[in-house]
């Protein structure tokens, strides 16, 4: 049995859910840096937006059962890989807020745009469940 899982402090999920809890495993959808209307935090701001993504997954994550410590694998999708290395230190604090020192497997792609034209950054998690 599969469930679906959409917390109100993320965007309305409209034709998907932020997060699907099966067989163990919480699979997150995208989640951009949007506040809980959908709108994107700072339409020029990587790091801004990465830190309110990662914060969304952290949202997800317990919604469905889990937690950043049982993350077992991260996709960042970004559209400025050059602006994402500027913000190294600015990115690295903020995931570090909401996984601390657990470190998934993790995978980094540049992309030339996302679904949403202000999206700089969108982050895809799998994770176990279980509270961590």
């Amino acid at each position: 049995m599969v469930e679906n899982f959409n917390p109100p402090e993320l965007g309305p999920a409209v034709g998907f859910a932020h997060a699907s809890r099966g067989g163990g495993f919480v699979f997150l959808g995208g989640q951009v840096g949007s506040d809980e209307s959908g709108q994107i935090v700072d339409p020029t701001d990587i790091a801004r937006q990465f830190a309110r993504a990662i914060n969304n997954v952290g949202i997800a994550l317990q919604a469905a059962g889990s937690g950043p410590g049982h993350a077992i694998k991260l996709t960042y999708y970004v559209t400025d890989l050059a602006a994402y290395r500027r913000n190294l230190k600015a990115i690295g604090a903020a995931y570090r807020e909401v996984f601390g020192k657990h470190f998934p497997a993790t995978s980094l792609f540049g992309v030339r745009e996302l679904f949403d034209p202000d999206a700089l950054v969108e982050i895809e998690c799998v994770a176990l469940v279980g509270s961590a």
